[in-house]
C-alpha cells in the first residue's frame, strides 16, 4: 500500500522516541503550572508534531538517497529502492510543512510565529553531517523543541521547566544518535561526511557519549529537585538511567553489533517509562 510506503520512509514507529515528551510538556502546562486542558489543543499538539517530524524525516531521506545508494545498510530504503520517487518524497515534505505551520494557527499566536523558525532547525539537519562532526546536537536540538512546544501551545509563554526537559532530550538524542553512528564510521569517512565516529574514532565516540549521557542524568535528577516532583518522578528517573546504562552496555568498541538494540528497543522504553512517571508526579 502507498500509505504504508511514507510510514516506512518517515520511520513512523520511531516517533514514541518524542512523543512522551510531548506529552510531557503539555502536562506540566495543565497540570503543574494549571492551565485549563482542553481537548482540542492536545489534538493539535499531537498533530503539530507528527507533521513536523514527518517533514524532516522524508526531508532527510530526500537529501541523503544518493548516499543511501551507496550504503549497503541503507540502500533498501525507499528512495534508492525505487519505492517512492524523490520528488514524491519532497512533496510529502512541502505539504507535510504546511499541515504543520497551519495546525500551529490553530493554537496560539506564538506557536504560528515560531513555526517556521521549528521548521527551519528540524531541517537544516539533514545538511549538517555535510560540513561538521556535530551534526547529533542539531538533532537533538531538533527534538528537544518538543517539550517546550507542547508546554508553550498550552501556556503562550515559555517557562524553566519544560526548558530544563528540552535540555534533556537535547543530551538524550544526542549520545544515542553518536552510537547508531557507529555502523557508518568507515562509509561516512570514504564519502567525506561528518560524525563524532568518522572524526573522533569508535573509541572516543563511545566516550563523548558517555558523557553526554552522563550530563543528561544530571539534569533529570536536577529538574526532581528544582520542581519539587513527587516519588512516583524518581522511580521513572531510575529507570530512565538505568536504560542509558543499559545501551552503554551491550555496545563497545569492539562488538557493535546490538547497536539497534540499543538504539530502538532501550530508547523507546526509555522514552516512555520515563514520560509515564514523569506525568503521573505531576498529576497525583
Amino acid at each position: 500500500m502507498e500509505i504504508k510506503k511514507y510510514f516506512s520512509l518517515i520511520k513512523f514507529s520511531h516517533t514514541i522516541f518524542a512523543l512522551p515528551f510531548a506529552a510531557i510538556g503539555f502536562a506540566l502546562a495543565v497540570w503543574y503550572a494549571h492551565y485549563p486542558f482542553q481537548w482540542s489543543l492536545l489534538i493539535c499538539v499531537l498533530l503539530c508534531m507528527i507533521f513536523c517530524r514527518s517533514a524532516a524525516m522524508a526531508f532527510n531521506r530526500y537529501t541523503d538517497y544518493t548516499y543511501d545508494a551507496k550504503n549497503s545498510r541503507t540502500a533498501q530504503r525507499e528512495i534508492p529502492a525505487g519505492k517512492i520517487s524523490p520528488k514524491s518524497a519532497l512533496l510529502f515534505v512541502i505539504i507535510t510543512s504546511i499541515l504543520f505551520i497551519a495546525t500551529t494557527w490553530f493554537i496560539n499566536r506564538l506557536c504560528f510565529y515560531l513555526s517556521p523558525v521549528a521548521l527551519l532547525v528540524v531541517l537544516f539537519y539533514s545538511y549538517t553531517k555535510r560540513f561538521t562532526p556535530l551534526c547529533h546536537v542539531f538533532l537533538g536540538i531538533g527534538q528537544a523543541l518538543v517539550p517546550i512546544g507542547a508546554y508553550i501551545a498550552v501556556s503562550g509563554e515559555f517557562s524553566i521547566t519544560p526548558i530544563i526537559f528540552s535540555f534533556i532530550v537535547l543530551g538524550w538524542m544526542a549520545g544515542f544518535d553518536i552510537i547508531y553512528a557507529l555502523q557508518d564510521e568507515d562509509f561516512d569517512r570514504s564519502e567525506k561526511l561528518h560524525s563524532i565516529p568518522e572524526h573522533f574514532g569508535r573509541q572516543k565516540a563511545l566516550a563523548i557519549s558517555i558523557f553526554i549521557h552522563c550530563t543528561t542524568a544530571i539534569l533529570t535528577i536536577f529538574v526532581g529537585f528544582y520542581a519539587h516532583f513527587s516519588w512516583l518522578y524518581w522511580i521513572g528517573t531510575g529507570l530512565f538511567i538505568g536504560c542509558l546504562i543499559f545501551q552503554h552496555a551491550i555496545v563497545s568498541p569492539k562488538d557493535i553489533s546490538k547497536v539497534n538494540l540499543a538504539f530502538s528497543t532501550t530508547n523507546g522504553v526509555a522514552s516512555v517509562v520515563y514520560a509515564a512517571f514523569t506525568i503521573a508526579s505531576v498529576c497525583f
